[in-house]
C-alpha cells in the first residue's frame, strides 16, 4: 500500500466523524437547513463554472506531463538539484502564465511533482498560479487603488518564491531521497518518441485552450484584455485544431490510451476531494453574498482595524474559503465598504486566491498532512505579517 493512501484506522476515523455529525447536528434547524442548501448550491455552481472548462483541461495537461514529459528534463530545470534561480523563476512564471484558481492548478501541480520537480519549485508553482493573476492585479489597482494593488502584486510574487524556498529547506532530506528514487527509474537512456518542438506544440496547444477558454471579462478594466475576451472562443478553437493536428500526426493509439488513462486517474484522485471540500466550505461559509452556518456578519466584525487578530483572521478565513478567479475582488470590495481595514484586505488577497478548503484536501493527498499544514501555515503567517505591515504604512 502506498504511504499516501489512508490507513484503515484513518478511514475508520473519518467514518466515525461523519457518524457524529449525522447524529448530533440539528439538521432541522433553519440555519442548518439554509447551510445545507448553500452547500449544494455552491457545489452546483462549482460544477457548472469550473469543472468542464477549468479542471478537465488541467487534468489532460497533468496526464500529458505524467506520461510524455521527459523526467530528466523536469529534474534538470525544476528538481531539487537544479539551479535555484532558474527553478523558482520557471515555476513562478509558469504558474503566473496559467492564471488559474486554487483548484484548477492542482492537477498540473501533481503532474510536475510526480515527474520529479523539487518540492520548493512545485510549491512555488502551486502558489503562483492562483495568486499572480495578471488581470486580478490590474483590477486590484483599479478598484482598490495603486497602493493595495501594488502591494498585492509584489507580495504574491515574493511569497511564491519564499514559501517554496522555505518548504524545500524544511523538507530537504525527504526531497533529496525522493529525487534519488526518481533517478533510479527515470530511463534517461530511452530516446524520446517526439522531438522537443513537437512536445512544445502539443503542450502549448493544451495550455492555450485552458488559458483562453477561461479568459475573463474585465468589464471595462482593460480594453486590450476585453478585446481578447471578445474573440476568446476563436482563439480557443485555433488551439484545439493545433492539438488535434499534433495528436493525429505524432501520437499512436497506445500513446493516446496511456494519456487518457493517466487523465482518468487524476480525475479519480482529485474530484472526490474537491467536491467534498466544496460541500464543506459551502456549508460553513456559503457563497459570496449568502449566509451559511457561520454568519457573514461575524466575519465582517472581526476584520476591522489593523490588529494582529484581524489580519490573522482574514488570512485564515481566506485560506478556507473558495474564490473562483477574480471573485475575490468584489468580495474584498464589499468587506472594505463594511469597515474592513486595509491590512486585513491585503492579507485576504494574498491568502484567499492561493488556498481553499477543497485544495487543501487535495494537496494533503499528494504531499501528506505534515507538508500541507506547513504550507498552509506559511501562507497564513506571511499573509498576516504582510497585512499588518501594510496596515501600518497605509
Amino acid at each position: 500500500m502506498s504511504k499516501k493512501e489512508w490507513s484503515p484506522n484513518a478511514r475508520l476515523l473519518v467514518v466515525f466523524g461523519v457518524f457524529l455529525a449525522a447524529y448530533f447536528i440539528p439538521w432541522g434547524a433553519p440555519r442548518v437547513l439554509g447551510a445545507t442548501n448553500e452547500a449544494f448550491l455552491m457545489l452546483g455552481e462549482y460544477a457548472r463554472q469550473h469543472v468542464l472548462l477549468c479542471l478537465v483541461p488541467a487534468m489532460f495537461i497533468a496526464g500529458a506531463i505524467t506520461v510524455f514529459l521527459n523526467q530528466q528534463a523536469v529534474m534538470r530545470y525544476l528538481g531539487p538539484a537544479a539551479n535555484p534561480f532558474m527553478a523558482y523563476g520557471v515555476a513562478s512564471v509558469s504558474g503566473a502564465i496559467l492564471a488559474v484558481c486554487s483548484c484548477t492548478v492542482l492537477p498540473i501541480f501533481k503532474g510536475i511533482y510526480k515527474k520529479g520537480a523539487g518540492l520548493g519549485p512545485a510549491v512555488a508553482f502551486l502558489y503562483s498560479g492562483p495568486a499572480i493573476n495578471i488581470l486580478a492585479i490590474v483590477l486590484s489597482v483599479k478598484v482598490f487603488g495603486w497602493k493595495l494593488g501594488l502591494a498585492r502584486a509584489v507580495g504574491a510574487m515574493l511569497f511564491s518564491i519564499l514559501i517554496g524556498f522555505v518548504m524545500a529547506l524544511i523538507f530537504r532530506k525527504e526531497d533529496k531521497q525522493r529525487a534519488a528514487d526518481a533517478r533510479m527509474f527515470a530511463g534517461s537512456d530511452e530516446k524520446p518518441a517526439r522531438s522537443l518542438g513537437q512536445m512544445i506544440v502539443y503542450m502549448a496547444s493544451m495550455i492555450g485552450i485552458l488559458v483562453f477558454v477561461n479568459w475573463a471579462n474585465s468589464k471595462g478594466g482593460s480594453g486590450a484584455w476585453d478585446a481578447i475576451y471578445s474573440v476568446k472562443y476563436w482563439i480557443t478553437g485555433a488551439f484545439a485544431l493545433l492539438l488535434g493536428y499534433s495528436l493525429i500526426k505524432w501520437f499512436t493509439k497506445d500513446d493516446l490510451k496511456e494519456w487518457l488513462t493517466a487523465t482518468r486517474d487524476f480525475a479519480v484522485q482529485i474530484l472526490p476531494l474537491l467536491f467534498g471540500g466544496v460541500l464543506v466550505a459551502g456549508f460553513l461559509l456559503g457563497r459570496p453574498g449568502h449566509d451559511a452556518l457561520i454568519p457573514s456578519a461575524w466575519i465582517g466584525s472581526l476584520l476591522g482595524g489593523n490588529s494582529i487578530l484581524s489580519n490573522f483572521f482574514a488570512s485564515f478565513a481566506g485560506a478556507l474559503m473558495y474564490f473562483a478567479t477574480l471573485t475575490e475582488i468584489p468580495i474584498v470590495q464589499g468587506l472594505l465598504g463594511a469597515g474592513m481595514g486595509q491590512g486585513p484586505a491585503l492579507a485576504l488577497l494574498l491568502a484567499g486566491p492561493s488556498l481553499s478548503l477543497p485544495s487543501i484536501l487535495v494537496i494533503a493527498g499528494e504531499l501528506g498532512w505534515k507538508k500541507t499544514l506547513v504550507y498552509v501555515g506559511l501562507v497564513v503567517v506571511l499573509s498576516t505579517l504582510a497585512g499588518l505591515a501594510f496596515g501600518v504604512m497605509a
